[in-house]
């Protein structure tokens, strides 16, 4: 049985769920329309990595956004429609993220090589080189599915069978529902730490190369806005810039720490608590050699004990809410 919650809790909790199918589903029209592409031969006559800044949703921002460097396959072909001479760098009909499978697009599409080019006849313009989606997409899409419905509803159910058997085997004053919530809470927190020091037990095996600071900088920003204020808190983060080089192509990467995504309202708290580094410094990066856009200037996850005494002291709150109330 559901425990009883406003509707909107389920519809919040299934939205990003349901945007991905959406999302998926308007690929998949894209798709069939481009099956009709006529098309051209081409000659790929750019073939190179490119750092492009990008727009990334970030609801933690009075803006809605961030701004992020991602490294891009810059694949440059040229084709001729009804004697027009045309260019494009559009590899796929699915959207290019970046920071992905850059070294492989490269090696598959080397300057100089002829390629076939599918073209909307409407707009001769508008071409790509690969007009399917990744195979198994909609397979991957109904596991993942129904797993997040499995743990949506499994959660809820679940957390509501477990507070009445907690509520029937702690003392009357107890509030078995807030210790349920706080034990589920820390448990979270508990996960998210074995999470990182698994992630650092594997950054530190990566190959090690030679890097250069492009920046390194406290970012300031307006958080967004809570508790019906007009304007958000004012947020400090360390933003660093490197570029390195793995297998011979350039990559460009904002991440000197496996936790770089994390802010604070004290600006000294931030400077005193991260690595300020030098423009134009020397640096080791180690390198993701399945992912090599993925890199770190720090493999080694220091604070994670600081995660764990939190999901520690989380977990004592749950205990004094079974005992206490």
């Amino acid at each position: 049985m559901l425990p009883d919650l406003p509707w909107f809790v389920y519809a919040m909790l299934l939205a990003p769920l349901g945007l991905l199918l959406v999302a998926a589903t308007y690929k998949s029209l894209q798709v069939r329309a481009a099956r009709e592409w006529p098309s051209a031969a081409g000659k790929v006559v750019v073939s190179k990595a490119e750092v492009r800044k990008v727009k990334v949703i970030d609801s933690e921002r009075e803006e809605g956004h961030r701004f992020e460097e991602r490294n891009f396959a810059d694949i440059v072909y040229e084709y001729s429609v009804a004697g027009r001479k045309l260019r494009n760098n559009r590899v796929s009909i699915g959207e290019d993220l970046g920071n992905f499978q850059v070294a492989e697009t490269i090696a598959k599409y080397p300057a100089g090589a002829a390629v076939t080019v599918y073209y909307n006849p409407r707009h001769p313009d508008q071409a790509v080189l690969e007009r399917d989606l990744p195979k198994g997409m909609w397979g991957c899409l109904g596991i993942g599915t129904a797993i997040v419905l499995a743990i949506v509803f499994g959660s809820a159910i679940g957390l509501h069978q477990i507070a009445e058997f907690v509520s029937s085997r702690i003392p009357q004053q107890g509030n078995a529902a807030a210790s349920v919530a706080f034990g589920a809470f820390g448990t979270a927190v508990a996960l998210f730490a074995l999470v990182l020091h698994r992630q650092a037990s594997l950054a530190m095996k990566w190959p090690v190369v030679s890097g250069t600071i492009q920046l390194s900088d406290i970012e300031q920003y307006r958080a967004a806005p809570k508790d019906g204020r007009s304007r958000g808190q004012v947020m400090y983060q360390r933003r660093v810039s490197y570029s390195y080089k793995y297998n011979n192509l350039t990559y460009t990467n904002m991440h000197a720490t496996l936790a770089s995504s994390v802010a604070s309202t004290s600006s000294w708290l931030v400077r005193k608590s991260t690595t300020d580094y030098k423009n134009g410094a020397s640096v080791k990066v180690w390198v993701n050699p399945d992912n090599p856009s993925q890199a770190t200037l720090e493999p080694r996850a220091g604070f994670v004990w600081v995660i764990w005494l939190a999901a520690v002291a989380i977990w004592g709150v749950a205990y004094y809410a079974a005992v206490h109330g």
